[in-house]
């Protein structure tokens, strides 16, 4: 019995729609019990904002993190703690698969790749104010118009992307040899990785319950709760192997869409659970919707395609000791700081004179709603119309 459920569920990949489906339903939960969005890159620039701080800086005086908050520490900020919580669930996922090992960049294309694309992409997601996590499971699901834009804008610059990354001069030169995206080691590691991550386990476990406890104003803490909840996030993403770079650039290069319509259900489910945490009275949170999200959705899906992963994708892989993620991640922190430093000489312009649009406030909640359904719908449905003419293309140039 032991042995059947390690197999499956601990340190064998999970089916990735199933997962995507679950992960759309625990967005939804996350939103109504911490009030708060699953979504990691404006944390990120916080943390960027607290290591320039180390230096004499001061960034809490700009104007970007008076708009998204700089106060607390990443240990006091349910942001922060819930991607303590998603890198831990990813190690966690990765040791006892066995699926830890260090591994840097073959060539220095690579190495530029991560970096700039990481940076594009972070200067991107905080120019349109989110993520994929932001536009896909937490900025449509509330019902922000923004996200729409966003989404629509970033999925065309992954289109682009695809087109960058054919050309030579990003083509690696890598010999390929047999077995090589196998992680060999010794057998004996397979059970020092379980063990160490068991022990990461229990002590991620106690970290959550002393977080509750430590609350004496509610004995379930938010700060707890968003810890479990980025837990269960990350381990997930790593046992599935969810990306969502992936997901859409392989519908632009080989006409494969079973993972992108599985996030577009997903979106279906966590707008529902989403609408019904509203209507019990939880904020949305609702985003400006100019020409921020626009240019700033564009170049996030142009620098993920660019880096070869999204703010799921690198941080999971991080976990399984690719260093090139590392790098992209970095790459995030610089790009998303850049944009923070530069926010005054253009927010006015792009993005603070213009309305925050709400559906269910311009629709009426279940106008909103339809809508929002629709929308889905049609998107689930361009899906499909992509995915047929990348295979006929593909068939007839085989042909």
């Amino acid at each position: 019995m032991w042995q059947f459920f390690k197999n499956k569920y601990l340190t064998r990949f999970w089916e990735p729609i199933p997962s995507i489906l679950f992960i759309g339903l625990l967005s939804a939960y996350y939103f109504g019990i911490t009030g708060s969005a699953w979504a990691v890159t404006g944390e990120f620039t916080r943390w960027g904002g607290e290591i320039l701080e180390l230096f004499g800086i001061n960034t809490k005086e700009w104007e970007y993190f008076k708009i998204i908050g700089l106060e607390g520490n990443i240990f006091t900020r349910k942001d922060g703690v819930m991607i303590i919580g998603m890198f831990l669930g990813a190690l966690i996922a990765s040791l006892f698969a066995n699926n830890f090992k260090i591994r840097f960049p073959q060539n220095k294309t690579r190495i530029l790749q991560a970096l700039i694309g990481g940076a594009i992409a972070g200067f991107g997601a905080r120019l349109g104010m989110g993520c994929n996590l932001a536009s896909f499971f937490t900025g449509i699901p509330q019902f922000s118009l923004h996200a729409w834009f966003f989404t629509i804008m970033s999925v065309i610059g992954v289109y682009v992307g695809t087109k960058i990354i054919k050309m030579p001069f990003l083509q690696s030169h890598a010999t390929l040899q047999k077995g090589s995206f196998e992680v060999k080691k010794p057998k004996n590691y397979e059970k020092i990785f379980f063990i160490l991550g068991v022990i990461v386990f229990i002590f991620s476990l106690i970290y959550i319950i002393t977080l509750m406890k430590n609350d004496s104003f509610n004995p379930l803490s938010t700060l707890g709760i968003a810890t479990l909840f980025g837990l269960i996030f990350g381990f997930v993403i790593a046992r599935a192997q969810i990306c969502f770079t992936s997901a859409f650039r392989d519908l632009f290069l080989t006409g494969r869409g079973k993972i992108a319509k599985a996030i577009v259900v997903g979106m279906l489910i966590s707008t529902l659970g989403v609408f019904a945490f509203i209507i019990l009275g939880i904020p949305p949170k609702i985003i400006w919707a100019g020409p921020n999200v626009i240019i700033g959705g564009f170049l996030f899906g142009l620098g993920i395609v660019i880096a070869g992963g999204c703010e799921c994708g690198w941080m999971y892989r991080a976990m399984e000791g690719q260093m090139h993620y590392v790098l992209v991640g970095i790459g995030n922190l610089i790009g998303s700081v850049i944009l923070a430093y530069t926010w005054p000489f253009y927010s006015k312009i792009l993005a603070t004179n213009f309305p925050k649009i709400n559906l269910l406030e311009s629709f009426g909640n279940y106008g909103g709603l339809l809508i929002n359904y629709l929308l889905l719908l049609l998107f689930l449905a361009l899906i499909f119309i992509i995915e047929k003419n990348v295979k006929n293309k593909i068939l007839k140039e085989i042909a």
